[in-house]
């Protein structure tokens, strides 16, 4: 996964995984977006990942390409992400609170995914978004002490902000509140949803940004949030854990 995950790498292994044709330079005029283009109506099937330079936006895009998604995301380095992904990916660059450049970035955007902090707190509205799914540490910061506490303080108020504008946002969410994300593989352990296993537990990099993924299929009808941690508990289909998982959720509304 790190070697896939590689931007030099990454892009060469997936055309040919693909056959897609490789990608060859172009110049800055043709890279950027051409901002005169007229908006159509398109169809809403695409995913936008935020934060895609990130390690688990990676994660989350490869994901989502093996899934044959079509896929949009957010980067720092648009030519970084062309190496890495090819045509697979959709890669903007641009300030997602400038009104204009969000409009693009959500043209024919069904479902949202928010791998780090950060992006829901930064933006206005979501118009034409049907699913927003976060990926939040806020339970793993607030069970931070000592140095990491002050650390995180930042990063623990971005995290509120965004919880607290998915939930008045009106837009059906996914809010996956996560355990201490650790750098071990994914897929070899499994899984606690107990109530308050955030604060105190770890979840692998890579298993969150799978469940990240799953979770794309997987809408509310308002919204709900969970926990999850490594723990003991094997989950063979997601969709069915997740729509579990949902029930509980309205239970405890009721």
């Amino acid at each position: 996964m790190d070697q896939i995950l590689d931007y030099i790498e990454g892009g060469p292994k997936l055309r040919k995984w693909y056959g897609a044709p490789e990608i060859l330079p172009k110049d800055a005029s043709i890279v950027e977006e051409d901002d005169q283009l007229e908006e159509e109506e398109e169809v809403r099937d695409a995913v936008l990942v935020t934060d895609g330079d990130s390690e688990i936006g990676q994660m989350v895009i490869l994901s989502l390409i093996v899934k044959r998604t079509r896929v949009k995301a957010l980067v720092k380095d648009k030519r970084a992400a062309l190496e890495a992904f090819g045509t697979y990916v959709e890669s903007m660059s641009g300030d997602a609170s400038d009104r204009p450049f969000l409009k693009r970035a959500l043209r024919g955007v069904r479902t949202i995914i928010c791998p780090n902090e950060g992006f829901l707190s930064n933006v206005g509205g979501l118009k034409g978004v049907q699913h927003v799914i976060l990926l939040s540490q806020l339970s793993a910061y607030r069970g931070a002490g000592g140095v990491q506490a002050l650390m995180k303080s930042n990063a623990r108020k971005l995290a509120e902000q965004d919880e607290s504008m998915l939930r008045t946002s009106g837009i059906p969410y996914t809010i996956i509140r996560a355990g201490s994300l650790q750098s071990t593989p994914g897929g070899q352990q499994g899984f606690s949803f107990e109530e308050g296993s955030a604060a105190r537990g770890n979840l692998s990099k890579e298993d969150a940004a799978f469940i990240c993924v799953e979770a794309v299929e997987a809408v509310p009808q308002r919204g709900f949030m969970f926990e999850v941690i490594n723990g003991d508990e094997k989950v063979s289909d997601w969709q069915n854990r997740l729509a579990n998982l949902m029930e509980k959720a309205d239970q405890q509304l009721q």
